[in-house]
This record gives C-alpha cells, structure tokens and sequence, in this order.
C-alpha cells in the first residue's frame, strides 16, 4: 500500500511540474462558449476537439450515427433517382423505390463499417511499441462518430440543388474526412503523451 501512495505523489509531483513549466491553461475551451467551441471544431482546431472528446458529456453518438447514415443513403437514393425518372406513378414503382432506399442505407452501414475497422485495423498495426496498453477502441469509435458530423450537410446540398452541388459534396466528404483525421491525431498524441509520461517516470524510478 505505501509503494502506491509514493506512486501516486510521484505522479502528481511530475504533473506539478510539467504544469510549472507550460504556465497554460490545461483546457482553455472550459470557459468558451459552447457556440465558440463549435465553430473552433468546424475550423478542425486541435483543442476544441480534445475538449469535446475528454472534458464533455456527449451521449449522442448513436442517434448522430444513425443521422448521418440517413443523410448519406438519402444522397445516395436522391443520386439513383435522379439517373432513373420515371413519369409512371404506379404503386409498384414506388414500392421498390423504398425498398431501394432500405437497401442503400444498408450499403451505407456496411461501408462505414469497414471504414472504422480498416481505421482499428491500421491504427493496431502502427501503434508505438513502447505501448504495451492496447488502444481504447470505444473511445476512437465515439470520436470517429462525432466527427462524422459534417455529413448533415448533405442534405441542405441536395435540397437546394443547383450548379455547383456536385462540388459541395465533393467539398462536403473531403470535410468529414479531414474531421475524421483530426479526431484520430489528437487521440493519437494524447496517448503518445501518456506512454511518454509513464516511461519517463519508469525511468526516473529505476534511477533513483
């Protein structure tokens, strides 16, 4: 019990002076405007998403999944549509349209799918070897959840359609992965971070 007392101290003795020598708010976005705080993660800032992801309560992440599931498989029936008019407003024909739709919010599932586990996948393969704790898969989904946000826009740009709409959703999947990709870095450093800390203390104990 004392031996992990002294952990425990020698711990909060390091964070003391990490904190002395950075003289910067741990997390600036706790005073900001949850207004501020979302602009700055439109704008992919690197510390409004570690705000978001650590120092709040977030329990959406299912209903946005469904969300944009909904968005892209409406972008996907609305494309299918628009390559296929038919004047004929038989019952039948409507029919299959929402078979249509079902089916392709089932493609969009299996895609996203395959996209987290490819992203788990690279993420468990490249991982540093000095860390010996296995990624938290839980927390990477939520992120990856959350900054899968920018695919509400799609439907505004299908329903105002005009010249440029093929850009915008070019410009729209090109956000969603640059969100994506921030998410997963500052996940990323905040554990190489971590696994620093506890070597640097390892290796201050084994010294001392």
């Amino acid at each position: 019990m004392p031996a992990v007392v002294e952990n425990v101290i020698a711990a909060l003795s390091h964070l003391s002076r990490l904190l002395k020598s950075c003289q910067k708010p741990v997390d600036k976005y706790i005073e900001y405007d949850p207004v501020i705080i979302l602009i700055n993660a439109i704008l992919c800032k690197a510390q409004a998403y570690r705000h978001i992801l650590f120092n709040t309560k977030i329990n959406m992440h299912g209903k946005l999944c469904i969300f944009c599931l909904l968005c892209d498989a409406y972008l996907r029936w609305w494309q299918l549509q628009d390559s296929n008019q038919s004047p004929d407003p038989d019952d039948f024909i409507r029919y299959a349209k929402e078979w249509d739709f079902y089916r392709l919010f089932t493609v969009a599932s299996l895609e996203q799918a395959a996209f987290f586990v490819g992203i788990f996948t690279f993420l468990w393969v490249e991982r540093p070897i000095t860390e010996k704790k296995k990624p938290n898969f839980v927390l990477l989904l939520k992120a990856l959840l959350l900054s899968s946000y920018g695919k509400l826009l799609l439907i505004p740009a299908v329903i105002w359609e005009h010249d440029y709409t093929p850009l915008c959703l070019r410009l729209i999947k090109l956000f969603v992965l640059t969100s994506n990709f921030q998410a997963i870095r500052v996940l990323s450093l905040t554990v190489r971070g971590r696994t620093s800390c506890i070597i640097k203390e390892k290796t201050a104990d084994t010294t001392s």
